[in-house]
């Protein structure tokens, strides 16, 4: 066959590859159990796919890695990561922060306790704070299989003391799990000081685009690739091989379109912090976050990310409520309310409607910041703001 000369990366859309005799066939299927990243011969897409890995390899790039493994959504990226590390009557205990995600806390108690029955532990903040006295105390008395935490909590942006933490759990013999999807590869690379797995929803900052949704759990260790390999070829997390090409276009900006989503939310929450129908606004760069300290000894110059919260004034909650419908209300049209993060449109999020149980705070809007022109917002959201 002609070699085509192409300047980018091809689209398999097999389901299935020709392995054209028994020979070959019995030797990929052979190979296949050593479950390696990128096989001599493909056999099927749920397997491994050409244009899935030459992605991942994108990432490894991104991440100093020495795999990736691309999945469907975040979610699966995260059953995935924790799903390596049980084993049956065997498994041991573990501890998740509860300053994660919502919808890993819900995976916790509708998959991991209510379907598989396991052991999970969760680790509270205090006021914005961890106390690492009772972190220590629940690692030696659990003795956990791993340690689940996210860099950047979501909404308040709590920024973890992530050296102290892992120093902790290795000292207790516990692997280590990063849900770093606020912080991406740019701010934090959670290998490089000694997690054991990251995750990212590359639906988010990876992609950027609100048009694909994707996981990927990263690692260095070659027995845990093998075993995650494995559980996501029988649990069948597979990333399509179009989805896999198109967030491969994407991540070709990666690295500019985050520093500009950093350098965004930086001004916009300086602005929103003098601005007089605002209480309170929550982001790391900014010397009033209860964890800057955190952040600046994390991150460096290199940018706080994307994501700040901040809330709105008011005489009482029902006031606040009101003043953050008609926020919204103001915006509809340009800064949308819309469930996600990470794209390059600015989109917001009210707390209450979605954290009301854990965060009942009728003022509270968490803002997604993109990369338009800063000065359109300031304008967008000062005019807004002036119409409550």
């Amino acid at each position: 066959m002609k070699k085509i000369n192409a300047n980018h990366m091809p689209l398999y859309r097999e389901a299935g590859f020709n392995l054209q005799n028994s020979k070959r066939t019995k030797e990929a299927f052979a190979a296949e159990l050593d479950h390696a990243h990128e096989p001599e011969d493909y056999i099927y897409s749920r397997y491994r796919n050409p244009t899935t890995v030459a992605v991942e390899k994108q990432i490894m790039a991104l991440e100093d890695c020495k795999w990736a493994l691309l999945v469907e959504t975040g979610m699966a990226a995260i059953d995935v990561a924790v799903s390596v590390f049980q084993k049956g009557k065997d498994t041991r205990p573990s501890l998740y922060f509860h300053e994660i995600y919502g919808g890993t806390n819900s995976f916790i108690d509708t998959v991991l306790i209510k379907r598989r029955n396991l052991d999970v532990h969760r680790f509270y903040a205090t006021d914005g704070r961890y106390d690492f006295v009772e972190l220590e105390r629940m690692l030696a008395e659990i003795k956990p299989e791993f340690l689940y935490f996210e860099a950047v909590s979501n909404p308040m942006l709590i920024v973890a003391d992530v050296k102290r933490i892992m120093a902790l759990a290795k000292q207790y013999e516990a692997k280590i799990i990063v849900d770093n999807t606020f912080g991406t590869p740019l701010l934090w690379k959670p290998l490089m000081d000694g997690a054991d797995l990251v995750i990212h929803s590359a639906t988010k900052y990876l992609s950027g685009h609100g048009n694909i949704t994707a996981g990927v759990i990263c690692g260095n260790d070659e027995e845990l690739m093998k075993e995650a390999i494995e559980y996501r070829k029988w649990a069948g997390h597979f990333l399509s091989p179009d989805d896999a090409y198109r967030l491969g276009t994407q991540l070709k900006s990666f690295e500019l379109r985050f520093q500009k989503h950093c350098d965004n939310a930086m001004a916009l929450a300086t602005y929103l912090e003098k601005h007089p129908q605002i209480e309170e606004v929550l982001y790391p760069g900014l010397e009033s976050h209860p964890t800057r300290k955190e952040a600046v000894a994390l991150f460096g110059d290199k940018g706080f990310g994307g994501m700040l919260t901040f809330d709105i004034k008011g005489d009482s909650d029902t006031d606040k409520r009101e003043k953050c419908n008609r926020f919204i209300a103001a915006l509809e049209d340009t800064i949308p309310l819309v469930p996600t993060l990470g794209e390059v449109d600015t989109i917001l999020l009210p707390v209450e409607p979605v954290w009301g149980a854990k965060y009942p705070l009728p003022g509270v809007i968490r803002l997604s910041v993109g990369i338009e022109s800063i000065e359109k917002l300031k304008a967008l959201i000062g005019d807004a703001l002036g119409k409550m």
